[in-house]
C-alpha cells in the first residue's frame, strides 16, 4: 500500500537515483526501494527534479539499466495513474490482436470521473477517440457494451421504481426465454448505479432463483460473458473483483505477470488494504505471501513493497 512519504525531497531522491545507476552495475535495490515507496505524485515529482538536476529523462535511464520484469514494473509505476490506464488500453487495442483482458478489467472497474479521465488522457497522447479505437477493434454486442462504459455516464443513486422491474426484464431477457435478450443486459449493466444494481441482483435471485453470475454464464459466451461477468463483480465490491483478478494471475500455469503489475500498480493508491482483507477472507492466506510463492528476486521485492503488510 502506497502512501506519500513524509520527509519528501524530489530533489534528494532524484540524486539517490542517479547514483544507484551511474557506474558500473545498477543497484537494483535502491531503485525499487525508493520508488516503491512514493506515492504516484511525488514520482512525477522526482521525474521533473532529475531532469532538472541532470538534464536527462529518468524513465527512459530506468529502462536502459533495468530489465526484464522489474523494468516493466518500475517503468508502470512512472506514469501518472490517469495516463497508465490510457497507455494500457491503448496498448491492449493496438497492439498485435486485441487484449480484450486489459479492455474490460479497466472499463469496468474504474469510476465514472476516472473513465472520463482516462478518454481526455488518451485523446490528448494518441490523437484519436478511445471509443473509436474501441469500435474499430471489437464487434457485437461486446462492442457495445464496451462503448456504454468507456462513456463514464452511469446513473446515480437507487431508483427504488425500478429496482424490481430490472430485475424481471433481465429475467425475462435470458432464464425465461429460448435464446438471450443480449440488450436489455446491456443497458442495465452499463447504465445503472452499483448501489442500483446491487438491489437489482438481490431481486433478481429471488426471481431467479439464482445469481445473476450463474444466468450470464448460461446465456452468454466469450468476451460478452467476460465483461459482463466484470461489471457484476465490479457492482458488487471492485475490492473483490481485484483480490479474485489478481489470485487468478498467479495461480494459472505460470504467472501472469502483465495482470499482476497492472493490478499492483494501479490499485496501490486506490483500495489495496480491501484487496488485501477478501484477500485473506477468501483463500485462507496472505496476498503477500501468494507472491512470495510466485515470484523471486528484486521484482519480487518490488511487488511486496506495493502490497504493502503480511496479513
Amino acid at each position: 500500500i502506497v502512501k506519500p512519504f513524509v520527509n519528501f525531497n524530489a530533489k534528494h531522491d532524484a540524486e539517490v537515483l542517479r547514483k544507484a545507476m551511474k557506474g558500473i552495475g545498477t543497484d537494483e535495490d535502491a531503485i525499487l526501494m525508493l520508488l516503491a515507496a512514493r506515492s504516484n505524485a511525488q514520482r512525477q515529482e522526482i521525474k521533473a527534479a532529475y531532469k532538472k538536476a541532470f538534464g536527462k529523462d529518468l524513465v527512459k535511464d530506468l529502462r536502459s539499466e533495468l530489465g526484464g520484469k522489474l523494468e516493466d514494473l518500475i517503468v508502470a509505476l512512472m506514469y501518472p495513474s490517469i495516463l497508465y490506464d490510457a497507455h494500457e488500453l491503448h496498448k491492449a487495442i493496438k497492439g498485435v490482436g486485441t487484449e480484450d483482458e486489459v479492455l474490460i478489467e479497466i472499463l469496468a472497474s474504474r469510476t465514472c470521473d476516472e473513465i472520463k479521465d482516462i478518454a481526455k488522457a488518451y485523446k490528448k497522447e494518441y490523437g484519436s477517440k478511445l471509443e473509436k479505437d474501441i469500435m474499430g477493434d471489437t464487434s457485437g454486442h461486446y462492442q457495445r457494451l464496451l462503448v456504454i462504459l468507456a462513456q463514464g455516464n452511469r446513473e446515480e443513486g437507487v431508483d427504488e421504481s425500478r429496482v424490481e422491474k430490472d430485475a424481471k426484464e433481465l429475467f425475462a431477457a435470458g432464464e425465461e426465454k429460448f435464446g438471450t435478450d443480449e440488450d436489455k443486459f446491456i443497458n442495465i449493466l452499463g447504465n445503472r448505479s452499483a448501489e442500483h444494481l446491487r438491489r437489482v441482483f438481490d431481486a433478481y435471485k429471488k426471481i431467479a432463483g439464482c445469481d445473476i453470475e450463474e444466468s450470464i454464464k448460461d446465456e452468454c459466451t466469450g468476451n460478452l460473458e467476460a465483461l459482463l461477468l466484470a461489471v457484476v463483480k465490479c457492482a458488487k465490491s471492485v475490492p473483490a473483483y481485484f483480490a479474485e483478478s489478481v489470485r487468478e494471475s498467479m495461480r494459472r500455469a505460470g504467472t501472469d505477470d502483465e495482470t499482476l503489475i497492472r493490478i499492483m500498480v494501479s490499485r496501490s493508491e486506490r483500495d489495496m488494504l480491501d484487496i488485501r482483507a477478501i484477500y485473506k477472507k477468501k483463500y485462507g492466506e496472505s496476498l503477500y505471501s501468494t507472491i512470495q510463492e510466485d515470484t523471486d528476486g528484486d521484482y519480487q521485492k518490488a511487488l511486496l513493497y506495493l502490497c504493502g503488510g503480511n496479513d
